[in-house]
């Protein structure tokens, strides 16, 4: 099975930059990198090309003009390249553990989608750990550590955990992962969403639909979340009847989608 890293950014290149260190002491690393940039400054270009001279593993950055949050539209744009079987998915402020890519491969299955969490770091550990580049962490001595027990690291618990058919409210986008042919048969990422909005667990919803079913993981697949103030949620009313309608009406493929189709 070939792996993508699906990462997600826009316009912070110091938070990009812990994440791609922590990429590099993966202990399974993937076959590919690929950064849906949301319309960044040359900051992060140059911060890309830097770390292109000696990575282990191509990063492919992804990048379209900044015309507001279009999350949904680059990572359509970026899951186009991916030339990978699977998919894991993160966002751009996460710190990895050095197992992460491993878990969510170990418990890849077909017809399924995994969704873990996230360990928080407090705004004055953040600030710390972006002054000093450490991303490696503790469950019990490092601190400012948010939900701690979400660091414990016990990746036998998972052999305990079936996979279903619902969501969870419990899902981000930021620890997900998919098989990029389950990614295309519902379309992908819905661009319809403009703003801030339900465009992950929207999108899972679809997977669902399809038949493939969701499985948490627990104790593995940890990510740690480098605090930032949050971005004002906006006007939610587009993407809450978004959901609604694809929820009631139980719909599987988006029009506006990877693909522009006519339903």
């Amino acid at each position: 099975m070939t792996t993508a890293l699906l990462i997600s950014t826009y316009n912070w290149p110091d938070a990009l930059k812990l994440v791609l260190l922590s990429v590099k002491q993966q202990s399974v690393l993937p076959n590919q990198v690929i950064i849906a940039d949301d319309g960044s400054t040359k900051d992060t270009q140059k911060l890309i090309n830097k770390f292109n001279t000696n990575f282990p593993v191509p990063i492919k950055h992804v990048w379209h003009k900044d015309v507001g949050f279009t999350k949904t539209v680059i990572l359509n744009k970026a899951i186009k390249e991916i030339t990978s079987e699977y998919i894991i998915q993160i966002d751009g402020d996460i710190i990895l553990h050095k197992h992460f890519i491993k878990n969510h491969i170990n418990y890849s299955q077909k017809n399924t989608y995994l969704y873990g969490s996230r360990v928080s770091l407090n705004e004055t550990v953040s600030k710390k750990v972006l002054a000093s580049k450490k991303i490696n962490f503790n469950w019990l001595f490092s601190p400012g550590l948010l939900r701690r027990g979400r660091a414990i690291y016990f990746p036998m618990f998972n052999k305990f955990i079936k996979p279903e058919s619902k969501n969870s409210r419990k899902l981000r986008g930021c620890n997900v992962s998919y098989w990029k042919k389950d990614a295309y048969s519902v379309n992908g990422y819905n661009e319809d969403f403009k703003g801030w909005g339900y465009e992950d667990f929207e999108y899972v919803q679809r997977l669902l639909h399809n038949g493939i079913k969701s499985k948490r993981i627990k104790q593995a697949a940890i990510q740690y979340h480098i605090y930032h103030q949050e971005s004002p949620k906006g006007d939610t009313t587009i993407g809450d009847a978004i959901l609604t309608r694809i929820i009631k009406n139980r719909v599987v493929k988006c029009k506006n989608g990877i693909q522009k189709l006519q339903i």
